[in-house]
């Protein structure tokens, strides 16, 4: 447990200094390519995990399978690694803390997606579940690092396309209160509102066609995360050669 809690004060520390760079990761081989290569943090993609175990992303991998292969990355790196656990299976903050550790993980991914009725859950109730969150990590003596997905930019989000900015601007300041360490607005890395999120904290942003990674530094960017596209980039790959072999 006191490794646990040096790599977690280590994931939260990094966010407060140089841009953290994270390079996602979906088993060992790339958990391991991603630490040979300097990065000083692991953090997986749930989509190219759960599509390595054969499912689809949006919670349609058991939840045991993808702590499971949590749990694989984790033993095979030495540096601190933080799951993108989707929007945590429905677990109880409790359990949901104690199989993250299990797990060797130290941070975690939340977002606000409703996977069962769909749309977006209640920002207040999102509140309430990361302070729950929070609370179970304060109890088990591990500052773990939350990292509250805002999804209202993504086309599944019921959210008006103007008010979106201002609902995210609302949804930060909530899940800053109850303990959120780190907001990302996926789908949501412009200018106009990652000015506005970063003004009340550290944020996760996305590179994009006009925005690179000096970009987000220079808007103060605290971290930036790249899902499944080294995943499916490698599959890409592979379709091309295998293209070349049939042809």
């Amino acid at each position: 447990m006191s490794d646990l809690k040096a790599h977690a004060e280590l994931l939260r520390d990094l966010h407060h200094g140089k841009m953290l760079v994270l390079p996602n990761a979906w088993d060992e081989p790339s958990a391991h390519l991603v630490t040979e290569m300097g990065f000083p943090v692991v953090a997986t993609s749930s989509a190219a995990v759960a599509e390595t175990l054969g499912h689809r992303d949006g919670e349609n991998a058991p939840w045991q399978e993808m702590f499971a292969a949590a749990a694989r990355i984790a033993a095979a790196v030495p540096v601190p690694v933080t799951v993108d656990a989707e929007a945590g299976y429905g677990l109880e903050p409790d359990e949901f803390v104690a199989r993250l550790l299990e797990a060797g993980a130290v941070g975690c991914n939340l977002e606000d997606t409703d996977h069962r009725a769909g749309g977006l859950v209640d920002a207040a109730a999102q509140a309430d579940r990361l302070a729950g969150v929070r609370a179970a990590a304060d109890a088990a003596g591990v500052p773990i690092v939350i990292n509250a997905r805002i999804d209202v930019f993504l086309p599944s989000s019921p959210i008006p396309e103007p008010d979106r900015l201002g609902e995210a601007v609302r949804r930060s300041r909530l899940y800053r209160d109850a303990g959120a360490d780190c907001v990302y607005p996926i789908g949501g890395s412009t200018r106009d509102t990652l000015t506005r999120l970063v003004a009340d904290g550290p944020v996760n942003g996305n590179t994009t066609d006009s925005l690179d990674l000096h970009a987000l530094r220079e808007l103060g960017v605290a971290r930036v995360s790249y899902g499944p596209r080294f995943y499916r980039g490698g599959l890409a790959a592979m379709r091309d050669a295998l293209e070349k072999l049939a042809s």
